[in-house]
C-alpha cells in the first residue's frame, strides 16, 4: 500500500492494522546523539490510549511501545528507528456481519473498490488505531524540538457536536476525558455524552493545536509551504474532514485592515496567519484546527448493499468511540510536531547558514 509515509528529511512509515499482531512505524532521519528510551514516548502513547474513560471505546489497550532499532546505549544512532506497539485486546468476532456488506460513512466500500478486498475488523488498515504509532513518532520529534528549537505543543477541544466549549485555561486540559480547557461545562459535556452513547449515535469535534516558540523561517515556498504540508498531515489523520490555519473560513469576512497582521518593534499584533506567511514560519504561534466528522461505526440500523448490490440493513457492533474526536488532540500536536520536525532539517540543510541584519521580531505584542 502506498501513501503510507509523510515527511522528507523525518519520514515516518506506518506499518500494521487494527486487529493484527501488532502495529507500529519506522521513522528515517532523526539526527543521531539524542537520548531516546521508551519513557520518552509512553506519556504520549497514554495520552491517546482506548479505555481511559466511558466516554471512549473500551478497547482496553495498553499501547505499550518498544524500540526495535535505531537507539544505541540510550541514544539514537541517525539510523532508523523502529517502534512496534501490540494489539492485545482485538475481539474480531464483533466484525462477523459485516463480511458482505458496508458501513455508510466508513472505508468498507472505498477499499474493496481499490484492492478488490479489505480487512473489515475493525476497519483494518482505515481505523484510528493507526494514530497510535503517528503519535509515537511525534513524541520524538517532540523531544528533538524542544531540546535544540524550545517548540513546544498545546491542544483542546473548542466544540463538540453542537456544544462549543468556552476557553478558561489550558491547566484544565489534562484534568477531564475530553481535553477541554475548561472545567465549568464538563458535567454538560458528560451528560451530553452519556445521552449520545444511549441512543446509539456518534458526533463530530473540533480541535485546537498549536506550537509556540517555532522560529522564524520554516517552510517553503508554493508547493511546500509550510500550512500545506500541515493541512495534508491533518488531513490524513482518520475522520477529519476540515482543516483551519490562523483565521481559516473566517479569513472571508475580515477586512484587510483586520486581517493583515501588523509589525511593530515589539512584535505582531495579531496572528490571523497562523503563524506562517507566504509557506513561511513567522516565529509566531502556529495555530490550527481541525473538524472531526461523527464516528461511522454506531449500533443504529442504517441502509447499505451486500456484495451483490442489494440492499441490506447494518448496524455495527463491537466497541467504538461516539466521538472519535475526544482523543484527538495529542493525535493532532504529533502530527504538527512531525512537520515541524520535518522542516527543522530542511531548513537546516539549505538555509542553516543564512543571516540577517534585522534581528526578528517577537511573537507578539
Amino acid at each position: 500500500m502506498s501513501g503510507s509515509t509523510l515527511g522528507h528529511l523525518f519520514r515516518v512509515t506506518n506499518f500494521g492494522e487494527s486487529h493484527g499482531p501488532a502495529i507500529g512505524c519506522v521513522i528515517d532521519g532523526c539526527p543521531p546523539g539524542m537520548a531516546l528510551a521508551e519513557s520518552d514516548i509512553q506519556p504520549e502513547l497514554d495520552r491517546r490510549r482506548p479505555g481511559t474513560s466511558r466516554h471512549v471505546t473500551q478497547r482496553n489497550e495498553p499501547d505499550t511501545v518498544e524500540i526495535l532499532s535505531g537507539v544505541f546505549e540510550g541514544q539514537t544512532t541517525g539510523t532508523p528507528i523502529c517502534l512496534l506497539i501490540r494489539n492485545t485486546d482485538q475481539r474480531s468476532k464483533d466484525y462477523a456481519n459485516l463480511l458482505d456488506t458496508f458501513r455508510p460513512g466508513h472505508a468498507d466500500y472505498t477499499y474493496l473498490h481499490k484492492y478488490g478486498l479489505r480487512d473489515p475488523r475493525g476497519g483494518g488498515r482505515a481505523s484510528a488505531r493507526l494514530t497510535a504509532p503517528m503519535v509515537a513518532a511525534g513524541a520524538v520529534a517532540r523531544k528533538w524540538l524542544a531540546l535544540h528549537h524550545g517548540v513546544t505543543f498545546a491542544g483542546h477541544m473548542t466544540q463538540i457536536g453542537e456544544i462549543e466549549i468556552p476557553f478558561e485555561s489550558l491547566e484544565h486540559v489534562p484534568h477531564n476525558p475530553f481535553f477541554a480547557a475548561n472545567a465549568t461545562d464538563i458535567p454538560r459535556l458528560e451528560a451530553y455524552m452519556d445521552d449520545l452513547r444511549k441512543a446509539g449515535d456518534s458526533c463530530g469535534a473540533r480541535i485546537r493545536v498549536m506550537a509556540r516558540g517555532v522560529p522564524v523561517g520554516w517552510g517553503e515556498p508554493l508547493f511546500d509551504k509550510l500550512d500545506a504540508d500541515i493541512a495534508h498531515a491533518m488531513m490524513g489523520i482518520n475522520a477529519v474532514k476540515g482543516v483551519e490555519i490562523g483565521s481559516g473560513f473566517r479569513a472571508v469576512a475580515e477586512r484587510g485592515t483586520t486581517h493583515g497582521d501588523e509589525l511593530t518593534p515589539a512584535g505582531f499584533r495579531t496572528n490571523h496567519a497562523g503563524g506562517v506567511l507566504g509557506g513561511i514560519s513567522t516565529g509566531q504561534d502556529i495555530t490550527v484546527e481541525i473538524a472531526v466528522k461523527p464516528t461511522s461505526s454506531i449500533r443504529t440500523p442504517r441502509q447499505s448493499l451486500d456484495l451483490q448490490g442489494q440492499p441490506k440493513m447494518v448496524e455495527t457492533h463491537g466497541r467504538h468511540d461516539p466521538c472519535v474526536g475526544i482523543r484527538a488532540t495529542p493525535i493532532a500536536e504529533a502530527l504538527l510536531a512531525l512537520v515541524l520536525m520535518d522542516h527543522a532539517l530542511r531548513h537546516r540543510a539549505q538555509c542553516g547558514d543564512v543571516r540577517v541584519a534585522m534581528p526578528a521580531i517577537p511573537g507578539h505584542v
